[in-house]
């Protein structure tokens, strides 16, 4: 059981706020009152951001005031005599007085300590997209001043009023389908941007207090929420004073979501009998990479396919990581592992989560997104590090959006539009079950995610479902699915679209084949062959109108059909095997016709030219 009632909070809790009032109340400031390290979420509030804050000795110039007497003469005329004729006489005398004189005089005297600011540095609206951590305060005139590190580099003291104190930010709306067939329902927490504690600092989502108001639903003491009857709930979060609703509604047909796979699909004999190597294999190489996080790679990739068909050049290399280095848990680790990655115009966005941890049910993490207008190919892996300028990468993170610890899935079934960012936060281990799938957006001018809806897609019945662990989220309203139906050795293309919070699937194109026949994974010093390669990205290219599928070092252009005649929808028309010497591929992405591609181990987006020739 987890978070439902406060009288559940365990006595470490209660210790810890106990010691954190302790060390508030102290009166010894000279040092950093250092904490476990944690995230920060930024308030709406800007305050100055300083380089450093010391405790100096601090010699003043004190005014002074004597009195002292002070001697002075006046001449005064004084009557002597009178004349025969009856005139007075004058004589001029010196007379002595005395008066009092105040003197100001200034002497240098040492004060006691007192709090100095080092150098401003910038202020913390630069910082409210970013991901801020910090692990020790300083305490001047009663208020803690933090000193904090954003997207892993340390950077200095900012009042904890800039911080968000006990705030909750949630999804307002949630909309699940109706799926008699569901066995988990919705998990609350997906509904949770962020929530915090009285200085502003992340709480972890199983601190959070859940309950549910509804005639209908109700939740589950592990925190879900059945889907299996319509109905409608307002969910409440608190955690201390935070607190924040949200509605959740399910909808009412059972059957949204039922339809038919009985497109008789296109046969190849492009693909026959390929083989790749699993991505344990790439795991394997990639441990075997003495470069650290930290290294500046400076030079591009030219990678050129087999047939020399097509090749792919560096285009970007992301950042080594946007955390501290050694971060303890998943919420405060944005990792340097890319799932996916989507780009629109002048945006891209990726999917950031470690790689074993993508294949966690509940898998969560961060989604970055950047501003390609200020794209630097080599420096922005710097950015956690103090090499570059603090003017220089000042720029850098005004181009760079971090988003709360959010639910991501597998991380490869991701899109974007001019406005927002999706991604299909799928299990890639489900094994093609019957439960709803998961659909976040995010808005990208704050990267918070501000709708949840969930969908399903059944062949006929729930005996025959369709899991999509590739997708391309197309427009705001149109999901492209890719399903392999293993049994049937095919690839399904599905077309999702949605009116209001209503979706309908229709199967648009089919492959007869499994592409990749086998792949080749290292335990120890064997090899296992398997039957079956997991796809590594997926992308529709609106503009030729094909489909790209990648696998670890090969990608397939298929025609889609979306666009023009559909009779040949499903044909395999070309693939491309490149040798990277077993980088994992970690998604696709495509914009205007152009083809972009992730690779892992250093995590780089190359562009991928001549292929849709």
């Amino acid at each position: 059981m987890r978070r439902f009632a406060l009288g559940m909070m365990t006595s470490a809790v209660l210790m810890a706020g106990l010691a954190s009032q302790v060390q508030a109340s102290s009166k010894d400031y000279s040092k950093s009152t250092k904490t476990d390290l944690v995230t920060k979420i930024m308030g709406n509030k800007s305050y100055q951001v300083y380089s450093s804050l010391k405790l100096e000795e601090v010699t003043k110039k004190v005014k002074t005031k004597t009195e002292e007497k002070k001697k002075y003469t006046v001449k005064k005329k004084v009557a002597i005599k009178k004349s025969k004729k009856g005139k007075t006489k004058y004589k001029t005398v010196k007379q002595v007085k005395y008066k009092w004189v105040t003197k100001t005089a200034y002497k240098n005297v040492k004060k006691k300590k007192e709090w100095k600011f080092g150098k401003k540095l910038t202020a913390s609206a630069d910082f409210r997209y970013a991901h801020v951590q910090s692990k020790s305060y300083k305490v001047k005139g009663g208020k803690r001043y933090y000193y904090i590190y954003v997207d892993g580099r340390p950077v200095g003291y900012v009042n904890e009023k800039a911080f968000a104190l006990s705030k909750a930010n949630v999804v307002s709306q949630v909309s699940l389908v109706n799926n008699p067939s569901d066995s988990v329902g919705f998990n609350a927490e997906d509904a949770i941007n962020y929530v915090t504690d009285k200085h502003g600092s992340l709480v972890d989502n199983d601190s959070v207090e859940i309950s549910c108001k509804s005639a209908e639903l109700n939740i589950s003491d592990t925190g879900y929420v059945s889907s299996r009857k319509a109905g409608t709930a307002v969910l409440t979060f608190k955690y201390g004073k935070a607190k924040a609703t949200a509605t959740l509604t399910v909808r009412s047909d059972a059957k949204e979501g039922i339809s038919s796979a009985n497109l008789a699909g296109q046969d190849t004999d492009l693909a026959d009998n390929l083989t790749t190597w699993s991505a344990s294999v790439g795991a394997t190489a990639s441990s075997r990479d003495t470069s650290t996080s930290l290294d500046l790679v400076k030079s591009s990739n030219n990678y050129w396919a087999t047939n020399r068909a097509a090749n792919m050049k560096t285009f970007f290399y992301h950042p080594a990581n946007l955390s501290v280095a050694g971060s303890p848990n998943q919420e405060g680790r944005v990792s340097s592992a890319v799932q996916g990655i989507d780009i629109y115009g002048q945006d891209m966005v990726s999917t950031n989560l470690d790689s074993g941890y993508a294949n966690n049910r509940e898998a969560r993490g961060h989604m970055v997104y950047y501003n390609l207008k200020g794209l630097k190919k080599y420096n922005w892996q710097l950015i956690p590090s103090t090499e570059l300028s603090f003017a220089t990468w000042l720029s850098y993170i005004k181009n760079v959006k971090v988003s709360p610890y959010m639910k991501l899935g597998h991380g490869q079934a991701v899109g974007s539009t001019k406005k927002y960012a999706y991604v299909v936060a799928n299990w890639n281990r489900s094994n093609n079950w019957a439960n709803s799938q998961e659909l976040l957006r995010v808005n990208k001018s704050t990267m918070q995610v501000d709708k949840i809806w969930t969908f399903k897609v059944w062949n006929g019945s729930s005996k025959y479902p369709r899991i999509f662990l590739n997708a391309d989220v197309i427009d705001d309203k149109t999901i492209i699915g890719l399903f392999h139906n293993a049994s049937k050795k095919r690839f399904e293309f599905w077309k999702i679209t949605r009116s209001g919070d209503k979706f309908t699937a229709k199967e648009v194109a089919a492959t007869n084949s499994n592409l990749i026949s086998k792949s080749v994974a290292a335990t120890n010093s064997n090899l296992i062959i398997s039957n079956s390669s997991e796809v590594q990205g997926f992308v529709w290219d609106s503009i030729f109108d094909y489909y790209y599928i990648g696998f670890n070092d090969y990608i397939f252009k298929i025609k889609a059909g979306l666009n023009d005649d559909a009779s040949d929808a499903g044909k395999l028309l070309n693939y491309y095997q490149f040798s990277t010497g077993h980088r994992e591929m970690e998604g696709l992405a495509s914009y205007k016709g152009e083809l972009y591609l992730n690779l892992n181990h250093p995590t780089e987006t190359l562009k991928v030219d001549h292929i849709t020739k």
